[in-house]
């Protein structure tokens, strides 16, 4: 029998899960949907609120069958336009914690932190602040998991649901996952749970005793030898980060609703240049600048300009989204702004590019050298002079 896998490196591997996305967005925009139990769907439940799940309601079932088990539940329909835009916003936090992302669907990835340990800290510290940036930025509670494996990391963030965090340090791997019913290994699904209890296998750790060849004889070979290294915490497989991005983004919130026109400038000034940055160490070019606002009730503006030229430098792109925040001013006054963000679509790739005049564009050794700088000695080794001494900062971003 092969010997279980008990790392002795610290957990950096975040699986992030939002939690009840559907139903979450929907009560974040209307309060009077909020504590109460609530459904999104048509002739199906596409997702039902944790008050809605304590009664049995569960995705997937018939809006009949729900309204059975609950007399009282609140239908709405779905607005896949507002899930989509929650969902980019959520990924712009991940992205904007670490490069390796691996997006896994429209509510939940796997983030790899390793490289933050110096910078920030252990996972926890990590997960603790992106957990806490998505409920103030975007107004959604995640549950995450913080392990040394992808496996063992989604089963943490399933286990700590709802809008929890669970940490399986180094040493407890074992100790976590053998007592967990046999569903929680992937590929386990109804079928093959009720074969696996007809033998008296309830447990992981139940799979973990058993010998490879007796399991595979009862799951089949492939699957008999996949469930025995998951159940002994082998899983080797790293972050996959190689799809190509159609977009690079940051964000920032806000305390306080009420900003002058100087400081809000300021914070874009902020995100500009940390999303410029992250375009050049990605070698790419963008030629569309979208900016989006977030107002004190949670509604939302979008706006975007399209460059005559594509570019990877900071100031053009500076100079369209101070247009965008400039014709949107009005509004944010009036409303309160809560957050701004901005990403650069329309990418390509830096060689395709045509260079451009000396007097259309600043001379791109300036953002050269900037960015060589902080590669060097860190991010906070050479700043803008409005940024120095904020004590807002965000964590410091690595190249991805």
């Amino acid at each position: 029998m092969m010997a279980a896998v008990v790392a002795d490196r610290p957990p950096a591997i975040l699986h992030a899960d939002l939690d009840a996305f559907y139903a979450s967005v929907e009560q974040r925009d209307d309060p009077a949907l909020r504590n109460i139990p609530m459904m999104v769907g048509g002739g199906v439940v596409l997702s039902a609120s944790y008050e809605a799940r304590r009664v049995g309601v569960r995705t997937a079932m018939s809006i009949g069958q729900a309204r059975r088990l609950c007399p009282t539940i609140v239908a709405v329909a779905p607005r896949m336009d507002a899930y989509s835009q929650a969902s980019a916003d959520v990924f712009d936090i991940f992205r904007d914690t670490t490069p390796e992302v691996e997006g896994l669907s429209i509510d939940e990835a796997f983030l790899d932190v390793t490289g933050l340990h110096r910078l920030v800290g252990p996972g926890r510290v990590v997960a603790e602040r992106l957990r806490a940036r998505v409920l103030s930025e975007v107004g959604l509670p995640i549950s995450v998991g913080c392990a040394t494996t992808k496996f063992l990391a989604k089963v943490a963030s399933t286990v700590s649901k709802p809008d929890g965090l669970l940490v399986v340090e180094p040493g407890g791997e074992l100790a976590f996952l053998h007592p967990l019913p046999v569903e929680r290994l992937w590929g386990v699904g109804p079928v093959t749970a009720e074969k696996l209890r007809v033998k008296g296998i309830r447990t992981v750790g139940d799979v973990a005793e058993m010998e490879p060849d007796r399991l595979a004889a009862l799951v089949g070979r492939g699957a008999g030898h996949h469930l025995h290294a998951l159940s002994s915490n082998r899983d080797p497989r790293r972050i996959e980060t190689n799809r190509r991005r159609r977009s690079i983004g940051s964000q920032r919130s806000f305390p306080s609703g009420r900003l002058d026109r100087g400081e809000v400038d300021t914070i874009l000034l902020e995100v500009v240049d940390r999303v410029a940055q992250r375009l050049r160490a990605a070698d790419r070019v963008a030629r569309t600048v979208v900016v989006r606002f977030r107002y004190g009730d949670f509604a939302s503006a979008t706006r975007s300009h399209t460059l005559v030229q594509a570019t990877a430098a900071t100031a053009p792109i500076l100079h369209a989204a101070r247009g965008l925040l400039d014709g949107n001013w009005s509004n944010c006054a009036e409303r309160g702004l809560t957050r701004v963000g901005l990403s650069l679509t329309n990418l390509g790739d830096s060689s395709a590019v045509q260079l451009a005049l000396p007097f259309d564009a600043t001379p791109p050794e300036l953002d050269g050298a900037v960015d060589a700088i902080r590669d060097r000695f860190g991010n906070d080794a050479i700043d803008r002079v409005r940024l120095l001494g904020r004590p807002d900062r965000s964590v410091p971003l690595l190249p991805d």
